[in-house]
């Protein structure tokens, strides 16, 4: 299993080898909205306060998961450039762009 975020970061670094690939060329392509869905499996730790932890799973050989205990979330991802936010402005004050998160499947025991 790959850690969501492991997956996210890895997005970027492709994003950004396709931007640099691009220079100079004479056909260029806009960012805009990135769809990612993928099958997660949540984990809990510890007890009442402990954090959870969405793993992005991968598919065995036979291409087969337990939908029981797995969501199909959908992250819609607005690319921004860090050189594009104003002069002066840090990341606790800068203005994050809204992360739409769509979660499909049935409910799982304990979910809200």
């Amino acid at each position: 299993m790959i850690e969501l975020s492991e997956v996210i970061g890895q997005l970027r670094t492709e994003l950004g080898k396709a931007r640099t690939a691009a220079v100079g060329e004479e056909l260029q392509f806009a960012v805009g909205p990135v769809e990612l869905e993928v099958t997660v499996g949540l984990q809990r730790e510890g007890g009442a306060g402990g954090k959870v932890r969405f793993y992005v799973l991968e598919l065995g050989a036979d291409g087969k998961v337990t939908s029981g205990t797995t969501q199909r979330i959908k992250l819609t991802l607005n690319p921004e450039l860090a050189s594009a936010k104003p002069t002066g402005a840090s990341e606790a004050t800068s203005q994050v762009s809204p992360v739409t998160v769509y979660v499909g499947g049935d409910a799982v025991r304990g979910e809200r």
